[in-house]
């Protein structure tokens, strides 16, 4: 039997790969430049390689500790598609103390 497949993103390249998830292997090469690819869950779909803001929004996602993966109830959740969504829920975030990851992934702001 066949293993799942999840997402793998480099950032850099701005590319996405399904690859067989092995939890003992951490560090994976991109097949384009080498560098170390993230693990970003098996609900994701990648935005065009041309879509530099949506790349940027993922980005800050990422680096924000923010995954996709399924949940028992329909998908990853709420997470924003534009700087400007996500501008306002980092400025909410510092406002009120709450970890970006958490106010990353608000569906509506107070």
């Amino acid at each position: 039997m066949a293993h799942a497949k999840t997402s793998f993103v480099c950032l850099p390249c701005r590319a996405s790969y399904k690859q067989p998830y092995d939890r003992g292997r951490d560090a994976r090469p991109c097949p384009r430049c080498a560098g170390p690819l993230i693990h970003v869950g098996s609900a994701f779909a990648a935005p065009p390689r041309r879509d530099a803001a949506a790349w940027r929004v993922l980005s800050v996602l990422l680096h924000a500790g923010v995954r996709f993966h399924k949940s028992c109830c329909g998908g990853p959740g709420y997470r924003p598609r534009t700087l400007g969504e996500v501008r306002a829920r980092m400025a909410y975030a510092r406002a009120t103390g709450e970890p970006f990851a958490k106010a990353l992934v608000r569906h509506e702001l107070p």
